[in-house]
C-alpha cells in the first residue's frame, strides 16, 4: 500500500536490525500521538482551522468552559467529530492493528482522541485511550455514569449539522464544509438553546459531554491502572515504538522511561528529528524520520505482511 516509498526512506541496515528485533519481541509497546493522524490529514487539536482561530482551543477545552457555555463548546467538537469522519485510518493504523493481533504481548498507548485506531478494528483490549475519544460521550451529571462507545452519528443532534446553505453568507458553504481546512473567519456561530444539545438518555437531565479529557482533569482511572498492571506483569519489554509525538510530556515520558528501565530499546517514528523522547536514544536504538503513514507498515512488515486497504468501522456505523 505504500511500501515502494517507504523503502526509499527507510535505511536498509536500519530496517533489517529493527525487524530483526521486532521478530523475536514478546513484549512491546507502541506510544501514539498526532503525527500519526496528521498523516491522515487530520488537523491538531491546536490548528482546527477556520471559523475556530477566533477562539482559543485550550479554553475551549474545559469543564468550566462547557459550565458557562455548553453550545460553543459542543460546536467546537461537533466540528471536530466532523473533521475527523472526513479523514481515514491510514495505512500505520492498519499496521498496527494487524500488529495487535499477531502479537499477544502488544499493547497500545494512544494520545490520540480521533478515533482513527478504533476505526482501522484494532483490538481494543490491546488498544488504551489516554485522553479518551471524540466519538465517546458520557453525562455531565456528576451522580450519572452513562456513557456511550463508538457514537459516529455526525452530527450528534440536529442543531450541531455543520450549516451548508450556500445562499446564506453567515453559513459555511457545502463545499467548504467537506474541507480539512475551512479557511473562513467570518462564519457566525449560532447561539444554541440547552434544550437542543445532546442530553442524557439515562438520567434525563444532564447535557452529554464530549468523552475526552479536558484540561484540569484527570486521566481516565481505568486505563492508567490496565497500562501500570501491563507494565508490572512483565519482567521484561523488548520494544517501545514511539510514533508521531515527542514524548516529552508526562506520562507519555514515563511510559518510555519505564520500559527503558525493563530493558527495551527505543524506535522512533517521527517527522522531525527534534522530536525525540525526553530520554533521547540510546546506542542500538532507531530513529526513522518521514511520514508514519508510509513508515510503519514498512517496518512492521515482516510480521504483519503487506497492509492492504480495510473497511473503515465508522463507515459501516
Amino acid at each position: 500500500m505504500a511500501s515502494t516509498a517507504a523503502r526509499s526512506v527507510v535505511p536498509q541496515k536500519d530496517l533489517e536490525s529493527f525487524q530483526a528485533h521486532l521478530n523475536s519481541s514478546t513484549r512491546i509497546l507502541a506510544l501514539l500521538g498526532a503525527g500519526l493522524s496528521a498523516s491522515s490529514g487530520l488537523p491538531t487539536f491546536r490548528g482546527a482551522g477556520g471559523l475556530w482561530r477566533t477562539h482559543d482551543a485550550v479554553e475551549l477545552a474545559t469543564p468550566e468552559a462547557f459550565g458557562r457555555d455548553p453550545g460553543l463548546v459542543w460546536q467546537f467538537y461537533s466540528y471536530r467529530r466532523h473533521m475527523a469522519l472526513q479523514a481515514k485510518p491510514n495505512p500505520a493504523h492498519y499496521a498496527l492493528a494487524e500488529l495487535a493481533r499477531k502479537k499477544e504481548g502488544f499493547m497500545t498507548l494512544s494520545q490520540n482522541v480521533d478515533g482513527l485506531s478504533p476505526r482501522a478494528n484494532h483490538p481494543p483490549e490491546k488498544l488504551k485511550l489516554l485522553h479518551g475519544s471524540l466519538f465517546d460521550v458520557k453525562c455531565s451529571e456528576f451522580f450519572c455514569k452513562h456513557t456511550e462507545s463508538n457514537n459516529y452519528t455526525d452530527p450528534i443532534v440536529p442543531a450541531l449539522a455543520i450549516p451548508t446553505d450556500e445562499s446564506d453568507p453567515t453559513t459555511i458553504s457545502a463545499l467548504q464544509a467537506r474541507e480539512l481546512d475551512i479557511s473562513d473567519e467570518n462564519v457566525a456561530l449560532p447561539e444554541l438553546a440547552i434544550r437542543d444539545l445532546p442530553r442524557c438518555p439515562k438520567c434525563k437531565r444532564g447535557l452529554l459531554r464530549p468523552g475526552v479529557v479536558w484540561f484540569g482533569e484527570m486521566l481516565p482511572t481505568q486505563v492508567l491502572d490496565d497500562i501500570d498492571k501491563w507494565m508490572a506483569d512483565s519482567k521484561k519489554i523488548d520494544l517501545i515504538m514511539v510514533i508521531g509525538t515527542s514524548a516529552k510530556v508526562y506520562p507519555a515520558a514515563g511510559y518510555v522511561d519505564s520500559a527503558r528501565a525493563k530493558g527495551a530499546k527505543v524506535a522512533v517514528v517521527n517527522m522531525d528529528r527534534a522530536d525525540m523522547p525526553a530520554s533521547g536514544l540510546y546506542k542500538g536504538d532507531w530513529f526513522f524520520e518521514g511520514d508514519a503513514a508510509q513508515i510503519v507498515p514498512e517496518i512492521l512488515k515482516s510480521v504483519v505482511g503487506e497492509i492492504k486497504e480495510q473497511p473503515d468501522l465508522a463507515v459501516e456505523a
